[in-house]
């Protein structure tokens, strides 16, 4: 490998970072595997597979891929429904490999039609209530487990059946289990050099293999290399094809709009700008060659992503030393990992369904819009209880209907909607210019136009990400925004925090009522913007950072 190729200055960082990310990766790659119905090994060798190769092809520089709590709730409901259909795990095995490849090709397909421009028009309630309900049924599923017991798939028949916790309920596992998250939470006071997980995993393991508990385990793990597993995918059946291409599409698209919010997260640590494009034709070829060797897809993991580049990961390399670690603990340890209690496990999985649980739209469900409230819940049901590929469907398509809803009430009081939210901030009203020859160097206004909402959240952000850092303040003139949505009250949030972070002062002017009443309720009015930032009229902001501006150059 060539200096031109990659600099060698990377790879203790490189090194480090993917050794770290794949420490953290090893025991949730093994507790997904069992959730998902095929057991620790096809969680290994997914996260092999899309370790590796989704590194070597993705967008994303730094970014750690494996499975992930919502691609593997997904692939859970595909083995339940492909086991109904066949009658047992083997039978039903060339559906599910079909559709893991399916869902990969699709992902490749994404890539070179540029569908990731079009993630950014899932609102945030849908996305909120997905989320939130893929966190609660990795929760609900893992009650039993946790208990040392066999656990239906279905999320109301664990419900059901929990009266059979009380009588079967195996206090060894119980307190294994306890450990385990006692562990996984406690052990980061001591030290965060380490991870939790892994500490978890080992300590809890040993307590149980040396106090010989009477605990259900893993049981044995192949070593040696994954071998090819798609003898069959060619016979199977014309009428499983429908349910191979719905769950296909519902892992493509979850597993694009997952990668890309960690992509997200690590341009904004490494101050990079990833390929969006690119990152998804990276995820598809993954998990296509994880289906061929009989591994769970997946997605860009965010808690790897971090940890990756905390620990000094800067080039792709990092993802793929990542991979290639779990090979390595494939080939050497597997035995060892046959006598990881389920228990143990599943006190794993339940903090991570906890952390997936949005919190922060839950906690704001009565001070949002009505209309985001209701699709937030109602996707959250479904998802929980129903059909995860017809919550989002439903979801989008109500977010879509509400708006437009919005949008015709709007016009009907005499509001002046003008384009669906736009920005401009590159000439001045007039009854700017007099201030903004003065002091264009040090202040930036931003005119905001008609609804702030989930399809102009993301251009938004944009936007603002492009200022100059030099600046003093920013002032938005918010006098034609009638109505702020769920998605566009966060995107505000978010922009108004990182400005702060900066040092730039941040103006509102002209807010109306609306959009005024959701920033206090959520409070972004006063923590993020006292109410002295709050203008009704641009000329007493302008008076303001006079004497602001006047004072700090003295």
């Amino acid at each position: 490998m060539s200096s031109k190729i990659y600099d060698f200055k990377n790879f203790k960082g490189d090194f480090t970072g993917g050794l770290v990310a794949g420490v953290v990766a090893l025991p949730l790659a093994l507790a997904f595997g069992v959730q998902s119905g095929m057991g620790a090994t096809a969680g290994l060798y997914g996260a092999i597979a899309v370790g590796i190769f989704a590194a070597l092809f993705g967008g994303t520089q730094t970014q750690a891929s494996g499975p992930t709590g919502p691609m593997t709730v997904v692939s859970a409901a595909l083995v339940a429904a492909a086991i109904q259909l066949n009658g047992s795990l083997e039978a039903a095995m060339p559906i599910i490999l079909l559709a893991f490849i399916v869902g990969g090709l699709l992902q490749v397909v994404f890539g070179f039609l540029n569908i990731a421009s079009y993630v950014k028009y899932f609102p945030y309630p849908v996305v909120s209530g997905f989320m939130s309900g893929v966190g609660l049924i990795i929760i609900i599923l893992q009650i039993f487990p946790f208990a040392g017991l066999g656990s239906s798939k279905s999320t109301l028949a664990v419900i059901q059946d929990l009266p059979r916790l009380f009588s079967e309920a195996n206090l060894q596992a119980l307190m294994l289990g306890g450990i385990t998250i006692a562990v996984y939470y406690l052990f980061p006071k001591i030290t965060k050099a380490i991870p939790s997980a892994l500490v978890a995993l080992i300590v809890a393991t040993l307590i149980a293999y040396f106090g010989q508990m009477d605990v259900p385990v893993i049981g044995e793990i192949p070593s040696g290399l994954p071998s090819i597993k798609i003898a069959g995918i060619l016979e199977v059946d014309a009428s499983a094809y429908g349910l191979i291409m719905e769950y296909a599409v519902v892992l493509a698209v979850l597993g694009s709009i997952d990668s890309l919010l960690t992509s997200v997260i690590a341009d904004n640590m490494t101050k990079t700008k990833h390929n969006s494009n690119r990152e998804l034709i990276g995820q598809g070829i993954g998990n296509m060659i994880a289906g061929v060797i009989g591994g769970i897809p997946g997605a860009g993991a965010t808690k790897g992503t971090v940890v990756n580049i905390n620990a000094g990961g800067k080039t792709r390399l990092s993802g793929t030393l990542h991979g290639l670690f779990l090979l390595a603990v494939l080939l050497g340890l597997g035995k060892l990992a046959a006598h990881i209690p389920l228990c143990v496990l599943a006190g794993l999985l339940i903090p991570i369904g906890f952390k997936i649980v949005d919190l922060k739209g839950l906690k704001h469900l009565r001070k949002v819009p009505r209309a985001d409230a209701v699709v937030l819940v109602l996707v959250l049901l479904i998802t929980t209880f129903g059909s995860l590929i017809y919550a989002v469907g439903a979801g989008v398509a109500l977010a879509c209907l509400l708006f437009m809803k919005k949008s015709g009430d709007l016009s009907e009081q005499g509001m002046e909607v003008g384009k669906i939210a736009d920005i401009d901030g590159s000439k001045p009203w007039q009854d700017e210019v007099e201030f903004y020859e003065k002091y264009k160097d040090r202040v930036i206004i931003k005119h905001l136009y008609g609804p702030l909402f989930f399809g102009f959240t993301s251009y938004f952000k944009d936007q603002i990400k492009g200022l100059p850092k030099e600046i003093d303040a920013v002032i938005f003139r918010m006098d034609r925004v009638p109505y702020v949505d769920q998605s566009g009250l966060y995107a505000l949030e978010d922009i108004i925090f990182d400005l702060r972070e900066q040092g730039i002062e941040v103006l509102l002017v002209g807010l109306q009522e609306q959009p005024c009443d959701m920033l206090k309720a959520v409070d972004i009015i006063p923590d993020l913007v006292p109410e002295d930032d709050l203008y009704a009229d641009i000329d007493d902001s302008f008076d303001y950072l006079r004497t602001k501006l006047k004072n700090s150059k003295a």
